[in-house]
């Protein structure tokens, strides 16, 4: 029998179903019109117009970051295409699984500069995983399905695929299952035995292992394999930025959060040990402070599915290339073989890490203003959201403060921008985590300052209806800029103060702007109005809800590493000397 024969548009719309794909988020334009015809024909995949491009390639990562799914957005050519970028390279950092439609000029005017033409397979290069250019109908199948295929295995990551308006228009053949021919990508899940046994031999003579534990344990979906090893061999566990809610917070060997604004013990662990074991993590600048001070008197285990990322930055004595759920399914095993129910002896090792515990725990100060404790805010939103719910952060000291005051018990639970750092992400990617888990709360946490980069896509949600929820945390200026400013720059307030909930000016009220938008929009100012606030957000699920905290513009992130210093030079609070100051000792 003869295959259906399908115009290029058609053939993007079937392949996406049978690929799976149920949620794309994208805005149409000229160059992608064709696309959007049969699409409005599917069944199959519900289409969400954004209100900005960006929008949608930040709502498709937090579609993916919630669900572990792969994420699609979609939109026309040049400034269209262009507005993806910033989220395509968000997603590159932080190795999220992220497919990019985009429609091009026709083939023949490709290179001549047209009409909103735009060489986005050129620009997407160096932040995808790999960008295609489509110019013929025929190839669109196979196309869609390598770039799946790319996207979702090995290291999850971006790819782009820029398909030619005449070959949207075109007709072909529709062939199912298409050829997917890619030679030169092979990516290594299993690991090598021996580079298991020597990680054993490690461990079983480490008298200070820590285990470093980045995203990738989350994008492997290996919690549970994390878990049984940190039970195994008894050693303390630290989960960078990326990594929050992979290992759970309540169980009494999880030490924090490590890097810039870790916690003591966790930065502490880290540099006084004699073995890394570091799981899917990247020995990123944040957590490593000045490399060649950081964890000096430490062996590493390097496990990455990326070998590009073993010895990048530190010299791995045992590098394992492979999929985290393999690694540590073959790891455990022969742990509990050569163990046999026995831990390695490391008690004074936890005496030690104990003791900075008592010496140092996580606080903070009320705000002399008399405003509201961001850190308090962001405390009761996360004791009164439980467990269960998921929290976007956007970028800055929100961010930093809802990584340290939440509690996280499972992963895919805390949603944020790690590497590029890109401001405007959470409202965007809270809504995508909605739409991929509806059942559960969602919450944006954002500063003034982002907030007002991405907000337009409240009118999405509204009429979408994915009432998710927003705590702004507003602060009246960019703050951690503010704050580097306050610490680096003799409080010289040069262009950070934002006036968006000063005693004098609100520009603009979030509360009426919210409404405008058709959510709930609440202002908080008082302490006691706080808990009251959270609970109306969350029990209004027929609109998404705008929470404005007020709160005090000084308060600061701490612990805190001065960006370029040691590790060793981590400060408890403003004023205080370094925690290592002096060469103190254990």
């Amino acid at each position: 029998m003869a295959n259906e024969v399908l115009t290029g548009a058609q053939a993007i719309v079937r392949s996406l179903e049978l690929l799976g794909v149920t949620d794309i988020f994208g805005l149409p334009g000229g160059a992608i019109l064709p696309t959007y015809d049969p699409l409005m024909d599917s069944t199959k995949i519900r289409h969400i117009l954004v209100r900005h491009e960006q929008g949608a390639g930040h709502a498709a990562e937090g579609y993916a970051s919630a669900s572990g799914k792969l994420g699609v957005c979609i939109a026309t050519s040049g400034p269209g295409a262009t507005n993806l970028v910033t989220a395509i390279a968000d997603a590159h950092m932080d190795s999220v699984p992220l497919l990019a439609i985009t429609g091009q000029v026709n083939s023949t005017s490709i290179g001549t500069d047209a009409f909103q033409e735009a060489d986005i397979v050129g620009i997407t290069m160096p932040i995808t995983k790999h960008s295609f250019l489509v110019t013929k109908a025929e190839d669109i199948p196979g196309v869609l399905a390598s770039a799946v295929l790319i996207a979702t295995t090995g290291r999850p990551g971006p790819v782009l695929v820029d398909i030619a308006k005449d070959a949207q228009n075109g007709k072909a053949e529709f062939v199912w299952p298409p050829r997917v021919d890619l030679p030169g990508y092979k990516p290594v899940t299993k690991p090598h035995g021996k580079q298991i046994q020597a990680a054993a031999q490690l461990i079983k003579e480490a008298k200070r292992p820590v285990l470093y534990v980045g995203g990738g344990i989350v994008r492997s979906r290996a919690n549970l394999e994390l878990l049984e090893l940190a039970k195994i061999i008894g050693a303390p566990v630290v989960t960078t930025l990326m990594a929050r809610g992979a290992f759970p917070d309540s169980d009494p060997q999880n030490l924090g959060m490590p890097g810039m604004h870790g916690t003591v013990p966790a930065v502490t662990a880290l540099q006084r040990s004699d073995l890394l074991i570091t799981l899917g993590a990247r020995f990123d600048d944040r957590v490593t402070g000045q490399v060649k001070t950081f964890a000096v008197g430490a062996k590493v285990i390097h496990v990455d599915i990326d070998p590009a990322e073993i010895g990048k930055i530190r010299f791995a004595d045992v590098p394992i290339v492979g999929d985290l759920k393999e690694v540590l399914t073959e790891l455990n095993a022969e742990l509990a073989n050569d163990l046999k129910g026995t831990k390695p002896d490391i008690a004074e090792w936890w005496g030690f890490l104990n003791d900075l515990r008592t010496r140092y725990p996580l606080g903070y100060t009320e705000p002399e203003d008399g405003k509201l404790s961001p850190q308090f805010v962001i405390s009761r939103i996360g004791e009164l959201s439980g467990p269960e719910a998921i929290f976007a952060a956007g970028v800055g000291q929100h961010q930093m403060w809802s990584a340290q005051f939440i509690k996280y018990e499972r992963p895919n639970s805390w949603l944020n921008s790690g590497g590029a750092g890109t401001m405007g992400y959470s409202v965007p990617a809270a809504m995508g985590a909605k739409v991929a888990q509806p059942e559960r709360l969602v919450w944006a946490i954002d500063g003034d300052g982002c907030f007002q980069m991405t907000n337009q896509e409240l009118a999405t949600c509204t009429i979408n209806n994915i009432p998710i929820k927003v705590a702004i945390i507003n602060n009246s200026s960019l703050g951690m800029v503010r704050q580097w400013q306050t610490l680096f720059y003799n409080s010289r307030y040069s262009n950070t103060d934002l006036n968006t909930g000063t005693d004098t000016m609100m520009v603009p009220d979030f509360v009426k702007l919210a409404e405008a938008y058709g959510c709930l929009g609440i202002r908080v100012e008082k302490e006691e109005e706080v808990d009251a606030a959270i609970k109306l957000a969350m029990e209004t699920n027929d609109r998404p809800v705008v929470i404005d905290f007020i709160v005090g513009r000084d308060a600061m992130v701490w612990p805190m590493v001065p960006a370029g210093l040691s590790n060793d030079a981590v400060q408890f609070a403003r004023d205080e000397r370094p925690v290592w100051e002096d060469g103190e000792e254990e």
